[in-house]
Formats: structure tokens, sequence, C-alpha cells
């Protein structure tokens, strides 16, 4: 296959890297919902379909045929807010949506606001839309449309506030509403000594991609959740960096102290482009190149059986015969001489004197699927000894 693969043009090039963005993002989307270790149980099964499809145990095949199709239905349903929110990502792609930007003055607002909401050790949770649509994850709320201040989302998180214990969700330089009610992350290992409001926050980043920003009321710490992540700032200073990072689509910054992380999650990233593009230049190699129909020629021995009785083979001439064989370059790549066995058929003319035999490609014996086109010699000579 090596040749093969030194005659790859521009056009397979291009099929065989489609594949691989497509299961790099398969990969992706089965690490974001936790389904990577089924997703590898999927793949060495459909590996064993392959091999019973190329061994032809159709039983076998029949059976994991069925299973797929119940796989595929389990799939849709189990993860289908997954696959929702993965057609989403591609129509904002699709659609290059740009989330409605939010001004310097409402950031500085926003953030001193939840300073002094973190140093009165008062409860907050505000969520910042990201490309894609937050709505669909959000319950309930009241209506606000107002300008960004300081002042007003005080008032709005006063415990005395009958939305206090909702978030507020931003809208560009508006809050939108107020007293929102988020999904709760049910990743509770993760989630640390953070409550309602923490899980809430976890739960709306888990399932696009929203900055959500939430105060603990008990410590007065400040934690941002992102990426299905959530992280306590060390510096609550840290949180306009935070702000506007997600707002220019760049992602926590080092200044979260999230280098080391960054780094892991771009070279996990880096392996499994690696090991998806493998994957999809195997796959071209196995099924592009390996279906073209291939011509070999292999040696195959001649074999004499059912002398009449009173003759001794001593010599074939010539003992190996030339057979010319077609089929799928992956299935020539697999085939061996050792499969292929010629026999001198009408062996009692020998009584007759008859020393030379023709032979053909019906002589030959195989269990593989490939097609046999010629012999050559057609003719071989026996040598033979009568005894009295």
């Amino acid at each position: 296959m090596l040749g093969s693969l030194l005659e790859i043009e521009w056009g397979e090039l291009a099929d065989v890297w489609v594949v691989s963005l497509l299961l790099w993002a398969l990969m992706a989307w089965a690490r974001r919902v936790h389904a990577s270790l089924a997703l590898l149980g999927l793949g060495f099964l459909g590996v064993f379909y392959l091999l019973a499809l190329q061994l032809e145990l159709q039983l076998t095949a029949w059976f994991f045929q069925g299973f797929f199709a119940v796989v595929v239905i389990l799939l849709v349903v189990v993860f289908q807010d997954d696959l929702r929110r993965l057609f989403e990502q591609i129509a904002v792609l699709g659609l290059r949506r740009r989330p409605a930007r939010t001004r310097t003055d409402g950031i500085a607002a926003l953030a001193c606001a939840l300073l002094r909401l973190a140093r009165g050790h008062t409860g907050a949770l505000v969520v910042v839309p990201g490309r894609e649509p937050v709505e669909r994850h959000l319950l309930g709320g009241i209506p606000l449309d107002a300008a960004i201040s300081e002042e007003l989302l005080l008032s709005l998180f006063d415990p005395r506030s009958p939305g206090h214990d909702g978030a507020v969700l931003l809208q560009g330089d508006r809050l939108g509403r107020f007293g929102v009610l988020l999904p709760i992350s049910e990743d509770h290992p993760h989630l640390g000594p953070g409550g309602t409001r923490h899980a809430a926050a976890r739960g709306l980043a888990e399932r696009c991609d929203a900055l959500c920003v939430v105060v603990s009321e008990e410590r007065g710490t400040i934690a941002v959740a992102s990426e299905g992540e959530l992280q306590v700032l060390e510096n609550p200073e840290h949180l306009v960096d935070a702000l506007r990072g997600h707002l220019a689509n760049l992602g926590p910054r080092s200044g979260l102290g999230l280098g080391r992380e960054k780094w892991r999650q771009l070279w996990r990233r880096g392996l499994e482009a690696v090991a998806a593009f493998s994957l999809a230049l195997a796959s071209w190699t196995v099924l592009v190149p390996g279906s073209t129909v291939d011509q070999v020629t292999l040696p195959v021995p001649v074999a004499v059986s059912d002398l009449p009785e009173g003759y001794i083979l001593e010599g074939v001439e010539p003992g190996m015969v030339e057979v010319k064989v077609a089929g799928p370059r992956r299935e020539l790549l697999l085939a061996s001489p050792e499969d292929f066995h010629l026999e001198v058929g009408n062996t009692s003319l020998v009584r007759l004197k008859r020393r030379t035999f023709a032979i053909s490609r019906d002589d030959v014996r195989h269990p593989t699927a490939l097609e046999i086109l010629g012999v050559n010699p057609q003719k071989v000579r026996l040598t033979v000894r009568q005894v009295r």
C-alpha cells in the first residue's frame, strides 16, 4: 500500500482531510459529553464488523448490522441535547453569527458590582452569552432590558430582591432578564464545595459556550464557568480579564492560572488530530486503493493424484505454473500462493500412454473471492513408471 500513498492526488488528499476533520470533531464531541470510552468501544465493534465481512461470517455480520441500527437510535435518544448543540455550532460557523458586544464601560460596571458583592458575601450569578443560543437552556426570568450599571446589579442581587436567587442575563450592553433559572450540572465530583449557584453556572457552561460568573455567598469568592469547567479566581481582579477574554473569543487567559492546563488541552487536541488523520488515511488506504481491481501472478505448484493402479509418478514438468488472478487490492494483499491448488485431472489416461495434459483456470482451487484469469503454461508433462 506504500505505492498507493505515494500516488495520492490533491483531490484524494482533500478527501482525507475532510474525513479527518469529521473524525476530529467526533472525538472532541465524545470527550465533551464524556463518551470517549463508549466511542472507543463502538470503534472496536466496528473493527469486528469489518473482519466479519472480510471473513464472510454472514450471521455475525447481520447481528452487527442490527446492533448498530439500535445503537444509532439509542445515541439519538440519549445524546439528543448534545447533538442539537452540535448542529447549532455548525449553523453558527456557517452563518458567522456574532453575539452582541459589551462595551468597556459595561464590563467595568459589571466587574465592580460583582467585586462589591463578593466583599459583602452576597451571592450572585451572571450569564454572558457566547456565539451559541442560550434561550432554550433558560427558564423563567423577569424582562428588564436596562443599561448595565453597578447600582442596578447591586439592587437585583440584594437578598430582599424577589429574583436574587436567579441569574442575570446580559444581552450586549443591556441587562436582558433577571431571576433566570439555569440547568443544574450533574457532575458533582467536579463541583467542589460550591452550592446551587455553582452547579447552575457549570450546568449552563456544559451545554453552550456562555460564560457564567458566580459569587459565593459563603466564601466571598468569584468563579467563572466556561467550556464545561468551573474555575475559582485566585485574584478577583482577574475578573475583567476573564470577561474581556470571553467577549473576544479568546477563552481564559494565563492570568487565570490556566496556562499549564491550556497547554495540556492543546497537547490532547493535537493528539486527537493526529489520531483522526491517521485513521482517515488508513481508511482511505484500505477502502479506496484497496477496492481498486488489480491483477497479480502467483506461483502455484502442480499436484497429481488419482493415478491408475500400477503407475508411480516420478516427476512433473513444469512443477510450478503461473496463475494470474484479479480482485481488489486489499484481497490481493492478503492472498498467499498457499491458498491456491492446481491438480491435473483425467490422469486415468496414462494407461493410454498419455503423458501431456492440458490445464486451465478451472483446475485451480482456492477459498478466496479472487477471479482466476489464466494459467501459464497451459500444459504439463508427467513422468510415470509402470509397476508390475
